[in-house]
């Protein structure tokens, strides 16, 4: 089987973090097609699909940063780490936007740096921040770059449920990180309540990042699976091995 992927990465992310997935994909005669948001010193683009379409893998915010006409083609969906809703409703949501709007107050008074080191180390935890590859912390943003990650903080806030256009007839897997200390729990539950047909594995002890899992080849794995068999059962990631 021959498939195009299509991969976008999450808020202060860039598209160099796919370049596992991008050569394990190439190993099976699989082609991985990057988007970007241009955060720091990488070029934004939007992706495309080369052919027919193929099946999409999103990070975190990256299932809303996808331009809407993508998902029509799209045969099947990984969402890594993700959420349909990223504030959750009740007390817990309102500690997310006051977060999210101290992190803008910060951007906005210079303090970019120590603030994307504060936010990667956690979004690594309980792996180390050195296990990240380099990108915007590292690299620096320019006025540009500055201007979308606020404008991406913003639209974390305002994420209310799925994209309009998220294909709903489609294999979709869902990968949870058990210790993910970036994605509310609440705003996790509510993906599966939205998604309640997907396959779900979740990842115990692995943060929002996804270091230190071999979590690659098991995704491949699956795509093959139900892109060649629709509606089968897949095991949980632990039965990959």
């Amino acid at each position: 089987m021959n498939l195009d992927l299509i991969a976008m990465h999450g808020w202060a992310g860039d598209q160099r973090a796919w370049e596992p997935w991008r050569q394990a994909a190439a190993s099976r005669g699989w082609s991985l097609h990057t988007g970007e948001r241009g955060y720091g010193r990488q070029t934004p683009h939007a992706p495309s699909w080369p052919g027919e379409g193929g099946a999409v893998l999103v990070h975190s915010l990256g299932l809303h940063l996808l331009p809407s006409e993508l998902w029509s083609q799209a045969r099947a969906v990984v969402l890594l780490a993700s959420f349909g809703t990223f504030v959750p409703p009740g007390p817990g949501g309102r500690r997310t936007r006051a977060a999210l709007e101290a992190m803008a107050g910060r951007i906005r008074q210079g303090e970019l740096a120590p603030l994307l080191d504060e936010f990667l180390a956690k979004a690594a935890a309980p792996a180390s921040l050195d296990q990240l590859p380099v990108g915007v912390a590292q690299e620096g943003s320019d006025a540009a770059g500055v201007a979308r990650l606020l404008e991406d903080l913003a639209l974390l806030g305002r994420c209310d449920g799925l994209p309009e256009a998220f294909p709903r007839t489609v294999p979709v897997l869902i990968v949870e990180a058990g210790a993910d200390a970036i994605v509310p729990a609440a705003s996790r539950a509510l993906l599966h309540q939205a998604l309640p047909q997907a396959d779900s594995w979740t990842l115990e002890g692995i943060g929002h990042s996804l270091l230190g899992t071999p979590l690659v080849e098991p995704v491949l794995d699956w795509l093959d699976q139900s892109l060649q068999a629709p509606g089968h059962q897949s095991p949980p990631l632990s039965a990959h091995g």
